[in-house]
Formats: structure tokens, sequence, C-alpha cells
């Protein structure tokens, strides 16, 4: 795909300050498009990367743990950049606890911000597709856990499972007016969120043993999973969630 697929869309990435998220709005943005980057802390490192390489950036700090901000984003993005036509739902968090400890606290918040706020974000979206007249695009972020139980992280995993079925629903509701809705599904990557599991010896050991690759995945692995659920390319692609984990699924 030429560098331009995206030019003159603008997207919304939602957990764009570090990791995963910082490497869909850079690869969105190589590939043309106006990123809006929201996350609760500044996002000075991505919006460095993606005005140095000649794009451009717009961030919003916004706490989603609570759809309060949805609206306003949403309506922030149309005011900086004209229109809306890809939102990537990325922002999540992770509790770790024994199922028999796990608390009202660690279930409330990961099912809030991984599960309600990627449906009303999604919702407010779509609305704004609607209203344009215009085609949307629209990318969750599911997990392996969407496909398997996990151990010690009930809310993670039920929230996962969540957003690869919500992405179905979505799908089939909204595929009447030229919006897609997908979920890329990251295997075992090297973030934050796992930087515990990579610091043990014993844990990351087993967890290469399965991958194929051999390699924990890196951020960057994203970019071009992320630029074609995003680009005409995808256009007939709706309701799907691909992993991107290696080879892990297949082991």
């Amino acid at each position: 795909m030429e560098n331009s697929v995206l030019k003159g869309k603008t997207a919304i990435v939602t957990g764009a300050s570090t990791g995963l998220g910082q490497a869909m709005a850079m690869g969105l943005s190589e590939a043309g498009a106006h990123i809006v980057g929201v996350d609760y802390v500044q996002m000075h490192e991505t919006e460095k990367q993606i005005t140095e390489s000649g794009g451009s950036f717009y961030g919003i700090v916004a706490d989603l743990l609570t759809i309060e901000p949805v609206e306003r984003i949403v309506h922030d993005a149309v005011e900086r950049f004209g229109s809306l036509d890809i939102l990537v739902n990325n922002a999540g968090i992770i509790r770790r606890q024994d199922s028999l400890e796990f608390t009202e606290e660690n279930w409330d918040d990961v099912m809030n911000i991984n599960l309600k706020t990627v449906f009303f974000f999604s919702q407010a979206a779509a609305r704004q597709f609607v209203k344009q007249g215009t085609p949307g695009k629209i990318v969750n972020v599911a997990s392996m856990l969407s496909f398997q139980g996990g151990i010690r992280v009930p809310s993670y995993t039920a929230s996962k499972s969540g957003v690869m079925g919500l992405t179905r629903l979505l799908a089939c509701e909204w595929a009447q007016y030229h919006i897609n809705v997908n979920a890329l599904a990251p295997g075992y990557m090297a973030t934050n969120n796992t930087q515990a599991l990579r610091e043990d010896p014993v844990r990351s050991k087993e967890i290469l043993g399965r991958i194929p690759a051999g390699r924990w995945g890196l951020p960057e692995d994203l970019k071009g999973p992320v630029v074609f659920l995003c680009s005409p390319a995808s256009d007939y692609v709706n309701g799907y969630t691909i992993a991107v984990d290696g080879g892990w699924l297949s082991r």
C-alpha cells in the first residue's frame, strides 16, 4: 500500500502515549492520517515522533475509566480536522489477582475501560460517521484472552472476550452504514502490561517456548495490520478479530 492510503483521514487512537497505541498511531500517521491521540497523561513522545516525521497530531488528555469525555473527544477531533473517519479503541488496563480474592474494584475498573468505554466510544464515532454520511472504520484491541482463559485475570479475560463479541455485533448492525468494525488480538507483546511476565524467567521461558516466531511481539508489529483494517483494502472485512501473535494460537 502506498504511504498516502489514509491521506486526509482523521483517526482517534486511545491509549496513545506508549506501547501498542503509540505504534498504531505512528503507523496510521505514516499512511497519511491525522492523529487524535487520547490518554490519561500527556503524549509528548508520540507527538514528537509523528510531527518529526511530517504528520499531524492533536493530543487530548482524558480519563477513559468513565464515558464522560467521549462525546467531547469526538467533537474536538471533528473541530480540529473537519471530520472523523477512524477509531482505534486501544486503551485498556489489566489487574492480576487470584479469582478467590478478586475485588469488585478490580472487576469494575477493568470492565469499565476495556469494554464499557469501547462500546460507547464506538457508538459516538458511528453516530459521527452516519451524520457525515461517510464510511467509517473502527478497530478494537482484543487479546489472546479473547480466545483463551488465562489465569488470575478474570475481569481482563471477561472484558476481552466481550470485545470480540461486541466487534461482531457492531459489524452486523453497522455494515448498512458502510462502517467496518474489526479487532486486533495482540499476542504476548513487549509492553508495560507484560513487564512482570517478561521479568519472570520461568514464565518468560514458558511463553517463548510456545511462540513459533520465537520472540515477544513488538508494538511495531501492529502497524501493518491496523493500517490494513483502516484502509479501503479491508472494505469487505467485517466483524473479524485478527490475531497478531507470532503463531501462538496455531501451536
